[in-house]
């Protein structure tokens, strides 16, 4: 009997069709098919040259995706929807290259330049740097925004709706 050496998505189990995917979830960096990646944030690495096999024919690469952080991301908080405009208007005012905010992060140029894009959500810990290094916040608390614009206002839980409607029958 043949053995099958289709690669097996480490999340469902199914057999990926197309290019596999590597995704973080709670820290562990998975192989998975197309409908599994959403369930992380997807790991950027540098491509390597496939070992060719007997097609000639090369798949077009996909635009970049913009992915969305996972739910164990979140705990922090929400990165800001303009974060790269943030970064690229803070790096300029303080005069500096997308090389030089590099070498002073001890970051890639090519990473800083796909996160000014927006092309690619900065990891927690280059997330702190930028935010140390230009004297930025690209996260937004959803504590802290809800409390200021509430005034401490008590909003209705999904019970609290429930009861009413109830009283009111």
């Amino acid at each position: 009997m043949p053995k099958d050496t289709s690669p097996k998505c480490e999340m469902c189990g199914g057999t990926i069709q197309g290019p596999p995917k590597t995704v973080r979830v709670e820290g562990a960096e998975l192989t998975v098919c197309a409908q599994c990646a959403r369930y992380g944030t997807e790991v950027q690495r540098p491509s390597r040259p496939e070992p060719r096999t007997g097609s000639p024919t090369r798949i077009a690469p996909a635009a970049p995706v913009r992915r969305s952080r996972d739910v164990f991301d979140l705990i922090e908080g929400e990165i800001v929807d303009d974060y790269g405009e943030r970064i690229r208007t803070a790096r300029m005012e303080k005069g500096l290259s997308q090389k030089e905010l590099a070498l002073q992060l001890k970051e890639k140029e090519l990473l800083i330049k796909k996160i000014e894009k927006g092309d690619l959500i900065p990891e927690d810990d280059v997330r702190r740097k930028l935010e140390k290094a230009l004297g930025i916040r690209l996260i937004d608390t959803p504590e802290e925004d809800e409390g200021a614009r509430r005034g401490g206002k008590v909003v209705p839980t999904l019970g609290d709706v429930i009861s009413l409607k109830k009283v009111h029958k």
